[in-house]
Protein backbone atom coordinates (compact mmCIF):
# COMPACT_ATOMS: atom_id res chain seq x y z
CA UNK A 1 0.00 0.00 0.00
CA UNK A 2 1.08 3.64 -0.73
CA UNK A 3 1.54 5.77 1.82
CA UNK A 4 2.20 9.41 2.36
CA UNK A 5 4.30 9.97 5.65
CA UNK A 6 6.98 11.94 7.67
CA UNK A 7 10.70 10.89 6.70
CA UNK A 8 12.87 11.53 9.71
CA UNK A 9 16.25 13.37 9.39
CA UNK A 10 18.26 15.68 10.99
CA UNK A 11 20.90 15.56 13.87
CA UNK A 12 19.79 14.26 18.07
CA UNK A 13 17.05 16.47 19.06
CA UNK A 14 17.55 18.75 16.30
CA UNK A 15 15.38 16.88 13.66
CA UNK A 16 13.15 17.62 10.87
CA UNK A 17 11.13 15.69 8.03
CA UNK A 18 10.96 14.97 4.70
CA UNK A 19 6.91 14.21 3.17
CA UNK A 20 7.25 11.57 1.18
CA UNK A 21 5.33 8.75 -0.31
CA UNK A 22 6.66 5.44 -0.33
CA UNK A 23 5.72 2.08 0.14
CA UNK A 24 3.82 1.24 3.87
CA UNK A 25 5.97 -2.06 4.20
CA UNK A 26 8.90 -0.18 3.67
CA UNK A 27 11.06 0.74 6.84
CA UNK A 28 10.79 4.57 7.47
CA UNK A 29 14.10 5.30 6.19
CA UNK A 30 13.80 2.88 3.56
CA UNK A 31 13.45 3.44 -0.23
CA UNK A 32 10.54 5.96 -1.40
CA UNK A 33 8.75 6.80 -4.54
CA UNK A 34 8.54 10.50 -4.45
CA UNK A 35 9.62 13.43 -2.43
CA UNK A 36 6.75 15.61 -1.82
CA UNK A 37 7.85 18.66 0.25
CA UNK A 38 9.64 19.67 3.81
CA UNK A 39 8.70 20.05 8.05
CA UNK A 40 10.20 21.39 10.27
CA UNK A 41 8.19 22.26 13.51
CA UNK A 42 11.25 23.45 15.16
CA UNK A 43 11.28 26.92 13.88
CA UNK A 44 9.18 29.51 14.77
CA UNK A 45 6.30 29.71 13.17
CA UNK A 46 7.03 25.76 11.96
CA UNK A 47 7.90 25.28 8.29
CA UNK A 48 6.16 23.78 5.68
CA UNK A 49 6.59 23.07 2.21
CA UNK A 50 4.79 20.55 0.28
CA UNK A 51 4.14 20.35 -3.54
CA UNK A 52 0.58 20.28 -3.56
CA UNK A 53 -0.50 19.09 -6.70
CA UNK A 54 1.73 15.65 -6.11
CA UNK A 55 0.11 15.39 -3.16
CA UNK A 56 -3.44 15.53 -4.50
CA UNK A 57 -2.51 13.39 -7.38
CA UNK A 58 -1.48 10.67 -4.71
CA UNK A 59 -4.49 11.31 -2.78
CA UNK A 60 -6.63 11.14 -5.38
CA UNK A 61 -5.18 7.58 -6.54
CA UNK A 62 -5.75 6.50 -3.23
CA UNK A 63 -2.28 6.57 -1.07
CA UNK A 64 -3.22 6.90 2.47
CA UNK A 65 -2.06 9.38 5.02
CA UNK A 66 -0.29 9.39 8.31
CA UNK A 67 -2.45 11.28 10.89
CA UNK A 68 0.56 13.77 11.12
CA UNK A 69 0.38 13.94 7.29
CA UNK A 70 -2.66 14.14 7.28
CA UNK A 71 -3.12 17.18 9.97
CA UNK A 72 -0.09 19.01 7.95
CA UNK A 73 -2.34 18.48 4.73
CA UNK A 74 -5.18 19.70 5.86
CA UNK A 75 -3.20 22.99 7.17
CA UNK A 76 -2.19 23.72 4.02
CA UNK A 77 -5.97 23.52 2.33
CA UNK A 78 -5.20 20.29 0.07
CA UNK A 79 -7.68 18.60 1.32
CA UNK A 80 -10.00 22.07 0.79
CA UNK A 81 -8.33 22.11 -2.83
CA UNK A 82 -9.60 18.46 -3.20
CA UNK A 83 -13.13 19.40 -2.17
CA UNK A 84 -13.30 23.18 -4.29
CA UNK A 85 -12.69 20.32 -7.25
CA UNK A 86 -15.18 18.09 -6.67
CA UNK A 87 -17.51 20.89 -6.52
CA UNK A 88 -16.18 22.15 -9.92
CA UNK A 89 -14.72 25.08 -8.76
CA UNK A 90 -12.15 26.94 -11.83
CA UNK A 91 -8.86 26.92 -11.14
CA UNK A 92 -8.79 30.76 -11.01
CA UNK A 93 -11.82 29.77 -8.62
CA UNK A 94 -10.32 27.88 -6.30
CA UNK A 95 -7.18 29.56 -6.19
CA UNK A 96 -9.32 32.90 -5.01
CA UNK A 97 -10.88 30.78 -2.55
CA UNK A 98 -7.67 29.44 -0.86
CA UNK A 99 -5.55 32.61 -0.82
CA UNK A 100 -8.89 34.13 1.22
CA UNK A 101 -8.61 30.67 3.50
CA UNK A 102 -4.64 31.06 3.99
CA UNK A 103 -5.19 34.81 4.81
CA UNK A 104 -7.94 34.32 7.45
CA UNK A 105 -5.63 31.14 8.30
CA UNK A 106 -2.68 33.32 8.72
CA UNK A 107 -4.29 35.84 10.90
CA UNK A 108 -5.16 33.64 13.49
CA UNK A 109 -2.64 34.17 16.29
CA UNK A 110 -2.02 30.30 16.96
CA UNK A 111 -1.28 29.58 13.57
CA UNK A 112 1.78 30.46 13.38
CA UNK A 113 3.42 29.23 16.71
CA UNK A 114 5.29 26.20 16.83
CA UNK A 115 5.35 23.68 19.60
CA UNK A 116 8.86 24.62 20.79
CA UNK A 117 7.57 28.47 20.44
CA UNK A 118 4.25 27.01 22.93
CA UNK A 119 6.96 25.76 25.08
CA UNK A 120 8.97 28.73 25.38
CA UNK A 121 5.91 31.19 25.56
CA UNK A 122 4.57 28.79 28.32
CA UNK A 123 8.19 29.15 30.58
CA UNK A 124 7.83 33.15 30.01
CA UNK A 125 3.93 32.89 31.42
CA UNK A 126 5.34 30.63 34.02
CA UNK A 127 8.47 33.06 34.67
CA UNK A 128 6.21 36.38 34.35
CA UNK A 129 3.88 34.30 37.10
CA UNK A 130 7.07 33.61 39.47
CA UNK A 131 7.57 37.41 39.20
CA UNK A 132 4.26 38.52 39.76
CA UNK A 133 3.82 36.12 42.88
CA UNK A 134 7.51 37.94 44.03
CA UNK A 135 6.66 41.12 43.36
CA UNK A 136 3.13 40.57 45.63
CA UNK A 137 5.07 39.02 48.32
CA UNK A 138 7.51 41.97 48.19
CA UNK A 139 5.24 44.62 48.19
CA UNK A 140 3.26 42.66 50.64
CA UNK A 141 6.13 42.81 53.17
CA UNK A 142 6.76 46.46 52.57
CA UNK A 143 3.93 46.93 53.13
CA UNK A 144 3.25 45.29 56.18
CA UNK A 145 6.82 46.49 57.29
CA UNK A 146 5.01 50.43 56.96
CA UNK A 147 2.54 49.15 58.95
CA UNK A 148 4.89 48.17 61.52
CA UNK A 149 7.06 51.49 61.05
CA UNK A 150 3.79 53.48 61.73
CA UNK A 151 2.54 51.48 64.48
CA UNK A 152 6.30 51.69 66.24
CA UNK A 153 6.18 55.76 65.36
CA UNK A 154 2.79 55.72 66.92
CA UNK A 155 3.78 54.02 69.99
CA UNK A 156 6.37 56.12 70.51
CA UNK A 157 4.75 59.47 70.36
CA UNK A 158 1.93 58.05 72.70
CA UNK A 159 4.87 57.10 75.31
CA UNK A 160 6.69 60.22 74.32
CA UNK A 161 3.09 61.90 75.28
CA UNK A 162 2.57 59.93 78.51
CA UNK A 163 6.09 60.58 79.79
CA UNK A 164 5.68 64.28 78.95
CA UNK A 165 2.22 64.43 80.67
CA UNK A 166 3.65 62.85 83.63
CA UNK A 167 7.04 65.20 83.83
CA UNK A 168 3.93 67.94 83.44
CA UNK A 169 2.07 66.27 86.16
CA UNK A 170 5.00 65.63 88.27
CA UNK A 171 6.54 69.44 87.96
CA UNK A 172 2.55 71.15 88.99
CA UNK A 173 2.95 68.59 92.47
CA UNK A 174 6.29 69.95 93.36
CA UNK A 175 5.16 73.62 92.25
CA UNK A 176 2.08 72.76 94.44
CA UNK A 177 4.29 71.46 97.09
CA UNK A 178 6.89 74.24 96.66
CA UNK A 179 4.04 77.27 97.23
CA UNK A 180 2.45 75.06 100.34
CA UNK A 181 5.76 74.99 101.84
CA UNK A 182 6.05 79.04 101.12
CA UNK A 183 2.94 79.89 102.33
CA UNK A 184 3.68 77.87 105.71
CA UNK A 185 7.29 79.57 105.79
CA UNK A 186 5.21 83.47 105.39
CA UNK A 187 2.79 82.45 107.82
CA UNK A 188 5.43 81.03 110.70
CA UNK A 189 7.58 84.69 109.50
CA UNK A 190 4.07 86.24 110.41
CA UNK A 191 3.36 84.81 113.47
CA UNK A 192 7.32 85.12 114.56
CA UNK A 193 6.63 88.95 113.54
CA UNK A 194 3.13 89.73 115.86
CA UNK A 195 4.93 87.89 118.76
CA UNK A 196 7.38 90.62 118.54
CA UNK A 197 4.95 93.15 118.39
CA UNK A 198 3.09 91.68 121.29
CA UNK A 199 6.41 91.31 123.35
CA UNK A 200 7.01 94.71 122.53
CA UNK A 201 4.19 96.30 123.40
CA UNK A 202 4.09 94.38 126.93
CA UNK A 203 7.41 95.58 127.17
CA UNK A 204 6.23 99.33 126.68
CA UNK A 205 2.98 98.96 128.57
CA UNK A 206 5.15 97.84 131.39
CA UNK A 207 7.62 100.50 131.19
CA UNK A 208 4.53 103.03 131.18
CA UNK A 209 3.00 101.05 134.28
CA UNK A 210 6.44 102.05 136.20
CA UNK A 211 6.73 104.76 135.03
CA UNK A 212 3.68 106.19 136.87
CA UNK A 213 4.53 103.90 139.63
CA UNK A 214 7.60 105.92 140.46
CA UNK A 215 5.59 109.31 139.59
CA UNK A 216 2.93 108.56 142.36
CA UNK A 217 5.28 107.14 144.97
CA UNK A 218 7.09 110.83 144.40
CA UNK A 219 3.43 112.71 144.63
CA UNK A 220 3.17 110.67 148.15
CA UNK A 221 6.74 111.63 149.54
CA UNK A 222 5.57 115.75 148.55
CA UNK A 223 2.61 115.28 150.06
CA UNK A 224 4.63 114.23 153.71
Amino acid sequence: MVKIRLQRHGRKKAPYYHVVVADSRKKRDGRIVEDLGRYNPHLDPAMLKINADRAMYWIKTGAQTSETVERLLRREGIYYRLHLERWNKTPEEIEETIAKWKADRDARSDYKTSTTAQKKAALKAEEEAVKAAEQKRAEEAAKKAEEERIAKEKAEKEAAAAAKAAEAEANEKAEAKESEAAEEENADAKAETTEEVVEADAKEEATDEAVEAKEEAAEKEKKK
